[in-house]
């Protein structure tokens, strides 16, 4: 005798399929009971659940673990622990669906993903089942997509048409990340130009397998081509593509071998569409999510020494007011990374206030610690860019060079050594909106420290040459 079916015990099942009306039906229905037991749980704490955004946010600000109070932990822990059996039949539910739909099972990480999550179920509760739809073979007219059309067949048409539809989703996606949000994050650095890669790879083999080269080459291509169009209408320099290329060129190379993997092996003509979809869908959520994180900037600090043949007195002349140093003669400066020119004082001791002039302006640093001759420490108040774009135009104003990069202070420490000599070291704390932070921190460590070694050796040759004993001291070594 056949077992009984229970329709509600099957909703604790992983095994089967669901098809999209039942998965819609179920959805919807375990919405409206979750949705109003949270209000009920809200109200023992005071907080409203209205609308959908709550649940991103459900004490409506940007609150973090470790500023929450007690109560607001108790709620969001009350509300968690609500979530669980709603959470199980979730992703019971999303397996079944996506099995049914003949869909790759690791899409359920979708489940998890604050907005995504919401287009994820309205695209599975839209995508027909697998099961239940006659195969290409078996129809009685050949079956025509949409994108089966649009998509031509030939290799040199379909890489063709995947690098101009990739770069202009490139173009779209960086407009959007830097010009409205205005975010130089994880979602601009890292997602675009891997799901770049990988879209324009699934794109081009849409209709047949293509060669591994062929796949790296259409992946780097639309990053390529991105870089020429940002430089040609005035939105980019050279000195940022250059700093952008190497992190965005090996993830787009990573996302096409990913997207070669996909087509050799697991490209299906059913879920083809639907995935293509959800590279799209995904960006412009990851860009507002990230940006509704609000991730709070990381300080950096970079230090810098020379050796100088005078006492602390003299060195201490040149640290507080230092003259014109010279042109520079590295690349880095004369590409238009901002170097010092000279350093101007208002004042002495404490209170005083120092401009140390660059190429794009002065930096104003007020003295907050002024122990003559053995440290000056200040803080910086006002920053100017950090560089004039290398550009074929005459001035660019990309959004980022202006408090993306923000200088919050420095020190010169002064230190005694043996023979009249001078351990002159410069610090600079400072932090940059820009992600992953580590990747940026390379450039704009390597940068600072140039510009502390631009006017370390400035200040001992001022020094040196300024003192009688350092002149002696070099002509004795010289005749040795």
């Amino acid at each position: 005798m056949p077992e009984p079916y229970y329709p509600i015990a099957s909703l604790w099942r992983f095994d089967g399929t669901v098809s999209r009306q039942t998965y819609a039906l179920v959805g919807f229905i375990g919405f409206a009971i979750k949705h109003n037991i949270d209000c009920y749980v809200a109200r023992d704490y005071l907080y409203g659940i209205h609308g959908l955004l709550n649940y991103w946010a459900p004490l409506s600000k940007a609150a973090r673990l470790e500023h929450l109070s007690n109560g607001e932990k108790q709620f969001l822990f009350n509300l968690v622990l609500v979530s669980l059996p709603f959470i199980y039949i979730g992703v019971n539910l999303t397996v079944r669906r996506l099995r049914d739909a003949a869909l790759p099972l690791w899409l359920v990480c979708l489940f998890f993903t604050p907005f995504v999550n919401v287009l994820f179920f309205l695209v599975l509760c839209l995508v027909p089942s697998k099961h239940h739809e006659p195969s290409d073979e078996a129809a009685p007219w050949p079956r025509v997509r949409p994108l089966d059309r649009f998509i031509p067949r030939g290799a040199m048409a379909s890489s063709m048409l995947s690098i101009g539809i990739t770069t202009l989703i490139g173009l779209v996606c960086l407009s959007l990340s830097t010009l409205v949000i205005g975010s130089y994050g994880w979602s601009l650095f890292i997602a675009l130009p891997f799901c770049m890669g990988l879209f324009a790879v699934l794109l081009h083999s849409y209709h047949e397998p293509r060669t591994f080269e062929s796949c790296l080459e259409v992946s780097v291509m639309p990053i390529l081509i991105l870089a020429v169009i940002l430089l040609a209408v005035a939105i980019e320099g050279v000195i940022c593509l250059m700093m952008a290329a190497p992190i965005a060129l090996v993830l787009a190379l990573l996302g096409g071998s990913i997207g070669f993997a996909i087509q050799l092996h697991y490209w299906d003509t059913h879920y083809k569409p639907a995935m293509l979809a959800v590279i799209l869908f995904v960006l412009p959520f990851a860009f507002f999510g990230e940006h509704a994180a609000a991730l709070k900037p990381p300080d950096f600090v970079v230090h810098s020494a020379v050796e100088i043949s005078a006492p602390p007195e003299a060195v201490w002349r040149q640290v507080i007011a230092f003259s014109e140093i010279p042109p520079p003669q590295e690349l880095l400066f004369r590409a238009g990374v901002a170097y010092p020119i000279r350093a101007e004082i208002s004042g002495s001791g404490v209170g005083a206030t120092r401009l140390c002039i660059f190429s794009t302006g002065p930096f104003e640093e007020p003295i907050t610690d002024w122990d003559e001759p053995h440290l000056l420490k200040f803080s910086v108040s006002k920053n100017p860019a950090p560089l004039n774009e290398l550009s074929p135009y005459k001035n660019i104003h990309a959004p980022h060079l202006y408090g993306y990069f923000i200088s919050h202070g420095g020190q010169f420490l002064l230190t005694a050594l043996p023979g009249g000599r001078t351990r002159l070291e410069g610090t600079t704390w400072y932090q940059h909106n820009m992600w992953p932070a580590t990747y940026w921190s390379w450039w704009s460590n390597y940068v600072i420290h140039r510009i502390h070694m631009r006017v370390l050796n400035h200040i001992r040759d001022r020094a040196e040459s300024e003192t009688p004993q350092a002149v002696a001291t070099a002509a004795d070594s010289k005749t040795r």
